[in-house]
């Protein structure tokens, strides 16, 4: 992964250095941007900590604030990203208390309803532009391939949430290249379909009463991000069609689950400066914007993170070396 990441980054070097070239100009921003971009992303946050208080009813505040901000900073840092940043979301969740069961669930609430509402940006953003006006052709493959995407997860999930027989099957394949990988580190994984059917039971149990307000709290949390990208638009002076922009957001937001690079880091850079400039925006202002943004969505949070982790261990103590629900053996601890 280090390899990998390494390589990708210096092959987008070139551009990387071409956004940040453009920080001497931040200051030209009119500090009331920065205001409105700073309480937007804060509201987007907010909206991921209220969803993981669905999952987990009896989570507090605090708990779920810290360990999402402690998640999100690990997935920024380290190659792996995601996977990386649901392990110290799953110690965190548990050393506050929660067990196992709920914990396993609150990453699946977040991580599937975030991933469902996040491709149909897409297919939401093409049908506003094209009742509009015409798309340009370069944001075709994107509105029409998360459409595609969207229609695909929508199934998948449906029929892993109403039937047991396709989730077991899936499972039993996964699991089977799951134990084949920890076999190479020495690892046994005990996990069975049984076991995900079970998470997926309290999954719906928890949440099958209250999905929509799972799905408004999902859809806040990527529009209200959306959104810090408009104001950092706007804050250079583009005014771009906002149903164009968010299909740029969607295919940089896709890019972020890359685990190549830490965030994303490059991908996004390349792919929103370039969707941006078909949207329409001037070359040195989708640069500019694109720092903009990605210095409140990416970079900030990382320190973020840092200070919820130390007020989380102040309160709660050292974080214990924990199991997935007795799911992996061998060593290999939360």
């Amino acid at each position: 992964m280090l390899i990998a990441g390494g390589v990708v980054i210096h092959t987008l070097s070139p551009l990387l250095i071409e956004v940040f070239s453009t920080a001497p100009r931040l200051s030209s921003i009119n500090p009331g941007w920065y205001a409105a971009m700073l309480v937007l992303e804060t509201g987007s946050f907010a909206a991921a900590w209220a969803l993981a208080r669905l999952a987990v009813p009896k989570l507090s505040w605090f708990d779920a604030a810290t360990a999402q901000l402690s998640a999100n900073s690990a997935s920024r840092v380290f190659p792996g990203g995601a996977v990386v940043g649901s392990a110290v979301y799953y110690r965190m969740l548990s050393a506050a208390g929660t067990q196992p069961g709920q914990a396993a669930a609150a990453l699946t609430v977040n991580s599937l309803v975030s991933t469902m509402v996040l491709v149909a940006l897409p297919a939401v953003a093409a049908a506003v532009a094209l009742v509009t006006a015409p798309i340009p052709p370069g944001l075709l493959p994107i509105a029409f391939g998360g459409l595609v995407i969207f229609m695909a997860l929508f199934v998948a999930g449906l029929l892993a949430v109403r039937f047991d027989t396709p989730l077991r099957v899936t499972a039993r394949g996964a699991l089977g290249l799951l134990r084949w990988i920890a076999a190479r580190f020495r690892r046994t994984v005990a996990t069975t379909p049984e076991r995900i059917v079970a998470i997926r039971d309290e999954v719906v149990e928890v949440v099958g009463p209250r999905w929509m307000q799972s799905v408004g709290l999902a859809a806040a949390n990527w529009l209200l991000d959306y959104l810090t990208l408009v104001a950092a638009l706007y804050a250079v002076g583009a005014r771009p069609r906002l149903s164009i922009v968010l299909l740029a957001y969607a295919a940089s937001a896709v890019l972020t689950m890359i685990p190549i690079t830490p965030g994303g880091l490059g991908f996004v850079e390349a792919g929103l400066t370039a969707t941006l400039t078909v949207a329409g925006v001037p070359a040195s202002d989708a640069l500019l914007a694109t720092l903009a943004y990605r210095l409140f969505s990416f970079w900030l949070p990382i320190p973020s993170g840092g200070i919820a982790y130390l007020l989380f261990r102040r309160k709660r103590g050292r974080l214990p070396a924990v199991e997935v629900a007795g799911d992996v053996e061998g060593g290999a601890a939360g």
